[in-house]
């Protein structure tokens, strides 16, 4: 007699696999889509005020040649226009406030983030975020009443002591009894770049404080176990860490101190001239260029400022690319914006 069993391993509904979703939530679906959006109306407003400038720099060269970005003077009449003198001295300021502002900005980051006590950590950087939000036209004001004649002082002992140095001499004899300060080193270079890194060191700070603040608590603690001072673990875990951020507070203020343009034309003296004595009066940039000359020029010299802008975006635009490998390449990369 035989017996038949019944077959009960065949799958039941329950036992089916299931299939799981891996969409996206609608919240979810509607950030991507709104941030794609915005990312994208970015890329296109760049790229069209780029396209804008480049189609000013067309005539100016039909005009004017190559010559355009070599040729020092600015008299339209006699159809000597170009850039060199401006690019030169935007340079220079800049590499001034950054000489300044990079040490400050990170020494003040590693205080807040490594020093400084929890309850005066929030009232610092309350105050760096305040320093960030003051408008350009008061650091002008302010550098142009208080610091300019105290800086003079220091422009005429660099240059008496450090006058070796081709940047810091001057065409006047720093040990003269009476030395005209307001004719040799008022409106310089070195004062608007003393002006420009106080703008952009809070600026750089914010990035790099985010940064070094995200650093590995397991890293840290590590170093403290194997005897690590506090100096230790800032410099063998918070700094390597933190070069994105480093790097990334450094062009955000390098950025903006190539295009800053109220504070530094309230400073400096228009020299369409190439100098590379920093403490003596007179310099330009490029910015300040334009807005000096803007209200009275002709419709063939607004091409030129247009152009002149056009040649400043391509410098900016060339930094940022150059930060952003580096900053991709850091660790603290993914952390970082720019």
């Amino acid at each position: 007699m035989s017996v038949t069993v019944a077959d009960n391993t065949a799958p039941s509904d329950e036992d089916q696999p299931r299939l799981l979703d891996l969409g996206q939530a609608p919240s979810d679906r509607a950030f991507f889509g709104i941030a794609g959006i915005i990312g994208f109306f970015v890329l296109v407003l760049t790229g069209s005020i780029g396209a804008f400038l480049f189609w000013q720099l067309i005539p100016t060269l039909h005009a004017y040649g190559l010559s355009f970005f070599t040729q020092q003077n600015w008299v339209p009449p006699i159809r000597q226009v170009g850039v060199a003198a401006a690019v030169v001295g935007t340079i220079e300021v800049a590499s001034v406030a950054m000489v300044l502002s990079v040490p400050l900005a990170l020494l003040t980051a590693l205080f807040i983030t490594e020093y400084a006590p929890r309850r005066l950590r929030s009232a610092l950087v309350s105050l760096i975020d305040l320093m960030a939000a003051i408008p350009s036209i008061i650091y002008g004001l302010w550098g142009f009443f208080l610091l300019q004649p105290r800086l003079a002082q220091v422009e005429r002992w660099l240059s008496a002591y450090a006058g070796w140095f081709p940047p810091f001499s001057v065409a006047t004899d720093p040990h003269a009894a009476v030395v005209p300060l307001a004719v040799r080193f008022y409106s310089s270079t070195a004062i608007a770049g003393v002006v420009v890194a106080m703008m952009v060191t809070p600026m750089a700070c914010a990035v790099m404080r985010g940064v070094f603040a995200q650093a590995p608590m397991g890293e840290r603690e590590g170093a403290m176990a194997l005897g690590a001072t506090k100096w230790g673990v800032i410099r063998s875990v918070v700094l390597p860490f933190g070069r994105g951020g480093i790097i990334g507070g450094t062009m955000l203020g390098l950025g903006r101190a190539l295009g800053e343009t109220i504070a530094v034309s309230l400073i400096i003296s228009p020299v369409f001239a190439i100098s590379l004595h920093i403490l003596q009066t007179g310099s330009l940039t490029v910015s300040s260029l334009i807005a000096l000359r803007f209200g009275e020029s002709t419709p063939g010299e607004l091409s030129a400022l247009l152009a002149a802008g056009f040649v400043l975006f391509c410098i900016t635009l060339i930094v940022n690319m150059i930060a952003a490998v580096f900053i991709t390449r850091s660790r603290s990369g993914a952390a970082t914006e720019i």
